[in-house]
């Protein structure tokens, strides 16, 4: 490419399709460490939110907008949103299997997509619609597929994950709002910051315990808040860069990365069936991401 020339579209899709896949990469640990942090579910997702904002902070001071700049109002609607997305979940991950919950969890794209074409105009593609397809399909199959026994009450759990695609969708869209005017350091600041006191009211109307019950349990909300900064952040810097309804398909890889951190952690055995159904949704991811980088060209 000569100098001067414009970038392809490849070019400009390449490294946001590259930070969502570190983003869901890194998502896919919070379900186990959720098991490790030795707190109630939405205790939990406080000190998920508490202990990223100190590392946020001096990333979105480095903007050189200070905190004089008052948050936008779609980061504060994210913030809420994704307060409902942890309260689901992570009762969700109590209640039955890593991967189901995971699974379940990740099927905002139908949303997402639905959304997205309503209020952004961005109309799916044909061939993208069949990328979607193949992951949900992949995503179902991976949740049908799994083997007995790994939940104490999957019927609850399933149906408070699957809840949780609904708030999830929300908060995708909600934060490719807040991408449009500012910065992803500061609009996971501000959202975090809306979410921290939420999930703190949550976790002790529900009686749960809020401080964690031991060193490895601390260690794990350390991880939360590191894997909320790296996958999230990730995920909100590719917002500003691709179609909310790309990535909500490229980050249903979140749920083969927790099931095999779970199979490694708590022997929660990847079936054959459960296989299968990561394969399609894998399949599903890259040729949802090829559709738009033609209909990009």
């Amino acid at each position: 490419m000569s100098e001067g020339a414009a970038p392809t579209a490849t070019g400009h899709r390449a490294l946001p399709f590259i930070a969502l896949i570190v983003g869901a990469c890194a998502i896919g640990f919070v379900p186990n460490l959720v098991r490790l942090a030795d707190t109630g579910p939405a205790a939990a997702g406080f000190w998920r939110m508490a202990l990223s904002l100190p590392i946020l902070l001096p990333m979105m001071l480095r903007d050189g907008r200070g905190l004089g700049l008052r948050p936008s109002t779609a980061s504060l609607l994210a913030g809420l949103f994704f307060a409902g997305d942890l309260a689901f979940w992570h009762y969700g991950i109590r209640y039955t299997s890593v991967a189901n919950a995971t699974v379940l969890a990740n099927l905002s794209p139908v949303v997402v997509t639905a959304v997205a074409w309503f209020l952004f105009r961005e109309r799916p593609g044909r061939v993208f619609l069949v990328g979607l397809a193949l992951a949900l399909t992949g995503a179902w199959t991976m949740a049908a597929g799994a083997a007995k026994g790994q939940s104490s009450a999957p019927l609850l759990g399933d149906i408070l994950s699957l809840t949780t695609a609904a708030w999830y969708a929300l908060y995708f869209i909600a934060m490719r709002r807040a991408r449009q005017g500012e910065g992803a350091s500061r609009a996971m600041f501000w959202s975090s910051l809306a979410t921290a006191p939420v999930m703190l009211i949550v976790a002790l109307v529900l009686g749960e315990q809020i401080m964690p019950g031991s060193m490895g349990g601390w260690w794990a909300c350390i991880g939360l808040a590191v894997a909320h900064v790296a996958g999230q952040g990730s995920i909100a810097w590719a917002l500003g860069r691709l179609p909310a309804s790309i990535a909500s398909v490229v980050v249903l890889a979140q749920p083969v990365v927790a099931a095999i951190v779970a199979w490694f952690l708590f022997h929660e055995a990847l079936t054959s069936v459960q296989m299968l159904g990561g394969a399609l949704t894998l399949a599903g991811v890259v040729i949802a991401q090829r559709s738009a980088v033609q209909r990009a060209q």
